[in-house]
């Protein structure tokens, strides 16, 4: 068996080693290859020599603290293949006893504390874990983050102890986890599945032992009509693959048995059997699998508390949090606490907080930051004035209903309501279509049809008919909505309201990416926790925007802001003065369009002064216009902006891998590993090498409530 080589636990205590940027190793430690930037040096023999004066390479904006630990790798060169354990869902740990029958085990607790400022959020996510069982477990656990979230630090906390964990590719990470488990060390391992699926791994927890494992991550707020938008998801809906996927996100369900109470410390008390619950049959064969949701009837011990410290910068006019309940604390007119109550703690949808800030915004705001590598800055455009003083040309709007079983109910309910109001909000001289799509599609007419009363009568009588049931052949929407003759008179929209419950994400992407020709998308997702990766790479690809219809939400009042936004031109082809700012690498390299009431966020490297003013360049209705904009400025850590620079980096790579461009997923690596973020290729891994537990330990799976909304039956009978 090949062997981890040797594990050095560095404990950081007042007056010890000295740590300069990303930590110098104390003597007779071994230095972690290819930390700082990425690379894998070759070693001869099985087991390098200690160094005394190597020194582990800087980790921006990652500094261990006092009484805090790290550890150090020295290992053999050959990696062996990937960590390849079944991924479960997110909600109660479920551990296999025997095959067919399982235990619960609660994940008991997620606390989040979120910081914003301005409109950059910095977020500490802490799971905690514990094991009331005989025996050891391994507990893994698939979780939601923001779609755009930076995951820059990661710590496992054991007992007393904190160790931060290390970045490093995903192969060699997911060996060395694999290889500590099996010596018996205590080891965790973070993976990423999609940019909003991350997969938690930790090994060898003892009987009675609790363990903590703490991510930070950093992402930059929505902006939508006057409104910053922040989101804490909390549950990874149900996905349907189409026939021949597999590399998609699966799930079945708990069985229709009652859960047994077992009593801490014994496992045998909550063995399966007349009243222990166990798996439905079934097996997936996609390379992630969410495990087991809870029945309607059934409830995990899993709960989660939310606490924003709100630092607006400027006075705040409104809070909003139409997810959920919360308290609301107003320190200072820019300043204040939102928490939720501990009545809302159900981990089942996503948590949504938006707030106002008083006046009239119409600066961008430019946040900045410098380290040693450089400057970097986050910068948000809000549309100008000018975009209003045009009137809008006739459109052509393709209406694309998802009518698949996970959108029953409450979901296509809303969903209707809102082309309802679409086709009430049309003018004459537009034109529209009527798409609906579960296995296959089907539309009102063979063309788009005139927006005449007789013909929006006749398409609200056919959307009245339509239901929800079926698989989610998203593909077969998209061909319907797209590959039709566009009429050069008018501007097409495609607005697509859909829950995003799919497993094929990229196909569907790279499908748009082929062949939306001069349409736009408008994604409207749909639900309580809708796949926000899937509906904002839509908008994004398809030069479109996205919107969102939560369950307490008025698909009327939504569709209205749409129309409300496509009445007046966009701001296209939009290029930046930067004043000599010298601007450099700036994502994405196309900016999208200016809408009205949408802003536009981009993030790049600079070198020079800060400007006071910057120049937008555009066109409105084929007319060139310069809007000279005042910039708001403000400072950030570097260890935020950067992170933040980098994950559009990498957003912008991954979409460019859409048309083919393979070569790509090294460049991803590598920033990734320069910059300490998770990504597809890297991933977080810390190990305790202070001691090993001893025997075998047995795989903890999950069991996780559906999102709020979601009829149970309709939706997992079609995901699995």
């Amino acid at each position: 068996m090949k062997q981890i080589g040797l594990l050095v636990s560095i404990l950081l205590l007042a007056g010890a080693a000295a740590f300069v940027v990303g930590c110098r190793a104390p003597q007779a430690t071994t230095p972690l290859p290819g930390y700082g930037k990425g690379s894998v040096p070759s070693y001869a023999g099985s087991l390098p020599a200690l160094s005394r004066s190597a020194q582990v390479p800087a980790l921006p904006g990652s500094r261990p603290s006092l009484g805090e630990e790290i550890w150090v790798v020295a290992r053999t060169r050959s990696i062996s293949e990937p960590h390849d354990t079944p991924v479960p869902g997110q909600g109660s740990l479920v551990i296999e006893e025997e095959k067919g029958k399982h235990v619960p085990l609660p994940l008991k607790h997620t606390d989040v504390k979120a910081t914003i400022q301005g409109y950059i959020a910095t977020v500490s996510v802490v799971q905690q874990y514990h094991n009331p069982f005989e025996h050891k477990i391994e507990a893994i656990y698939v979780f939601p983050l923001p779609e755009n979230a930076a995951v820059n630090e990661f710590i496992m906390t054991v007992g007393q102890r904190r160790i931060r964990g290390i970045i490093r590719d995903r192969a060699e990470a997911e060996q060395i986890y694999k290889e500590a488990k099996q010596q018996g060390h205590v080891a965790s391992l973070l993976t990423e599945e999609r940019p909003n699926i991350f997969t938690q791994s930790v090994a060898n927890i003892e009987p009675g032992r609790a363990i903590d494992i703490n991510i930070r991550y950093f992402h930059t707020l929505a902006f939508d009509d006057g409104w910053h938008e922040f989101v804490f998801p909390m549950v990874v809906g149900p996905r349907f693959n189409p026939p021949g996927t597999t590399n998609g996100v699966a799930a079945r369900a708990l069985a229709r048995q009652p859960m047994q109470r077992t009593r801490p410390g014994n496992a045998e008390a909550g063995r399966a059997g007349p009243n222990g619950p166990h798996d439905a049959p079934g097996t997936s064969d996609q390379k992630i699998q969410l495990s087991r949701y809870l029945r309607p009837e059934q409830r995990s011990g899993h709960d989660v508390s939310v606490q924003v410290d709100l630092q607006a910068g400027v006075a705040v006019e409104e809070i909003a949090c139409p997810s959920h309940r919360v308290d609301i604390r107003e320190h200072s007119p820019a300043h204040a606490t939102v928490a939720l109550r501990p009545e809302d703690h159900i981990p089942n949808k996503d948590f949504v907080l938006r707030y106002r800030v008083a006046g009239d915004r119409v600066k961008g705001g430019l946040v900045t930051a410098r380290d040693e590598r450089g400057g970097f800055f986050s910068l948000m455009v809000y549309p100008p004035a000018e975009l209003r003083r045009a009137q809008r040309q006739p459109v052509e709007i393709v209406f694309v209903l998802d009518c698949s079983g996970s959108m029953y109910g409450k979901p296509i309910e809303q969903a209707k309501s809102a082309i309802r109001r679409g086709l009430d909000s049309l003018q004459p001289g537009d034109s529209f279509q009527l798409i609906n799509f579960s296995m296959s599609a089907g539309q009102l007419g063979r063309q788009p049809l005139e927006a005449t009363p007789l013909n929006i009568e006749r398409a609200q009588r056919f959307l009245a008919n339509l239901n929800a049931e079926g698989g989610t052949m998203m593909i077969e929407g998209i061909k319907a909505a797209l590959d039709f003759a566009h009429d050069p008179g008018r501007l097409r929209f495609v607005c697509f309201l859909t829950d995003g419950y799919i497993g094929n994400e990229s196909e569907i992407l790279a499908a748009i990416e082929t062949r939306l020709g001069q349409s736009r998308i408008f994604s409207f997702g749909v639900g309580s926790s809708p796949n926000r990766y899937l509906m904002d790479g839509m908008a994004r690809i398809g030069r479109g925007a996205v919107a969102y219809l939560g369950v307490k939400d008025d698909g009327a009042a939504v569709m209205s802001a749409f129309f409300d936004r496509i009445c007046y031109p966009a701001l296209t082809d939009v290029a930046i003065d930067w004043n000599g700012l010298s601007a450099s690498e700036v994502f994405p390299a196309r900016p999208p369009d200016l809408f009205v009431g949408r802003a536009i966020m981009l993030a790049g490297r600079f070198n020079a002064d800060l400007p006071r003013q910057l120049t937008i360049t555009g066109k409105v209705a084929g007319r060139v216009v310069n809007v000279p904009v005042q910039i708001e400025r403000s400072e950030m850590p570097a260890r935020s902006i950067a992170s933040v620079w980098a994950r559009t980096k990498i957003a912008a790579l991954t979409d460019k891998m859409l048309n083919g461009e393979e070569s790509l997923g090294a460049a991803i690596r590598q920033l990734a590993l320069d910059f300490n973020l998770t990504s597809p290729s890297t991933a977080f891994v810390a190990v305790d090498s202070t001691s090993r537990t001893s025997g075998g330990d047995k795989t903890v799976r999950q069991a996780v409530p559906v999102p709020e909304g979601v009829n149970f039956d309709r939706a997992i009978s079609n995901s699995e």
